[in-house]
């Protein structure tokens, strides 16, 4: 199994529950996801975020994955042939993933006051 202690993480709290994101980078599409994972940024590989220029204009996504989703997330990609793979920990910080989810937050509350 991966050691996740290098896979940029952020710890989520709302009430009573928390969760454990995980932070990675896809190639798949919205519809494969699991019910909680959040697309932070929509780009492609050869976007600083996932500095992979080796696949140039692949359409990628930059997702927080719930950890305990992670499992089922991975075998989803697995079976229809797109990568999950962990976001690099020197671009992502904790700060940024945090920036990030509540840019996210925040553009999903004004589309529904919308």
């Amino acid at each position: 199994m991966r050691d996740h202690a290098l896979t940029p993480s952020i710890t989520v709290t709302i009430g009573h529950q928390t969760r454990v994101y995980f932070a990675f980078v896809t190639t798949a599409p919205v519809t494969l996801d699991a019910p909680s994972t959040l697309t932070l940024h929509a780009s492609t590989f050869a976007d600083a975020v996932a500095c992979d220029t080796s696949r140039g204009q692949v359409p990628a996504r930059l997702v927080l994955v719930d950890a305990m989703e992670l499992a089922w997330q991975r075998a989803q990609l697995r079976a229809h042939e797109h990568p999950l793979l962990a976001a690099d920990p020197g671009l992502l910080s904790f700060n940024t993933l945090q920036h990030w989810l509540w840019q996210r937050l925040q553009s999903a509350l004004w589309q529904v006051a919308a």
